[in-house]
């Protein structure tokens, strides 16, 4: 190849011969470049600055690689974490007591026997009858009681009215006794009006393996009408439903 270049001018020509010889045949081609140059550019600087021009093509070449290589080897790290619970239902249980010791479950079709006289009533008497509810040993919640049901039959029921108190201890139940009014008195046999809610408690924290929670007591008390008949009878039913709290 050989440069032909012309300073002090405005133009540069580089010529270069090639030989295209095939099957023996001799053939010659000159390629001319022509580059435009600055007039008032030396001969030295043009070619430092070509050399210069270069090395920084050379040096972007190469930063555009390192560049492309950088991307495709980064990564980013991940890790993750699980956690699980075991749930378990707690335990609800709640018991009555016709004498305040003997404790048992008395569902709906078996209901506990009350006490009452009720072969001895005569108009305008009152008698009265305790019971007692508790949760037994293995309950874990706080419960909230209310009488919800009444159910009388018989020839007298219609001359029969009671009422529910809440009292201290299982002896304080009696025909004129007082107390947290559960059941207002004068209620009809088979009817609950505005009854009341009570408390029951779970065994204490601190209580004896095998406790059970606090007792309740209750004192059902029925009175007889002024125009009660003689030789009639009644049956007096009542349901206590039990509520777990939270």
């Amino acid at each position: 190849m050989r440069n032909i270049v012309a300073f002090g001018e405005i133009f540069l020509l580089d010529s270069q011969v090639v030989d295209t010889s095939t099957n023996g045949a001799h053939k010659v081609s000159i390629q001319l470049g022509l580059t435009i140059v600055p007039g008032n550019i030396s001969k030295g600087e043009f070619v430092a600055q070509k050399e210069k021009n270069r090395k920084i093509r050379a040096v972007l070449a190469g930063g555009l690689v390192l560049g492309i290589g950088a991307a495709v080897t980064l990564a980013a790290w991940s890790d993750s974490e699980f956690a699980k619970g075991t749930f378990g239902a707690g335990h609800f249980n709640m018991q009555g007591s016709l004498n305040g010791t003997a404790f048992s479950d008395h569902p709906v079709g078996t209901p506990a026997q009350l006490a009452f006289p009720l072969d001895k009533l005569s108009p305008t008497e009152t008698v009265a009858a305790p019971y007692v509810l508790r949760l037994d040993k293995d309950t874990t919640n706080d419960a909230t009681v209310q009488v919800v049901s009444a159910n009388g039959e018989g020839s007298a029921e219609a001359k029969l009215s009671y009422g529910i108190v809440q009292v201290e201890s299982y002896g304080a139940c009696s025909p004129t006794a007082t107390g947290t009014q559960l059941v207002q008195a004068g209620t009809a046999l088979d009817a609950v009006t505005d009854a009341q809610t009570f408390e029951l408690r779970k065994p204490a924290p601190e209580a004896a393996p095998g406790d059970p929670g606090a007792d309740v007591f209750l004192c059902i008390q029925v009175k007889a009408a002024s125009d009660l008949d003689q030789n009639t009878t009644a049956v007096g039913t009542w349901g206590f439903l039990g509520e777990s709290k939270p």
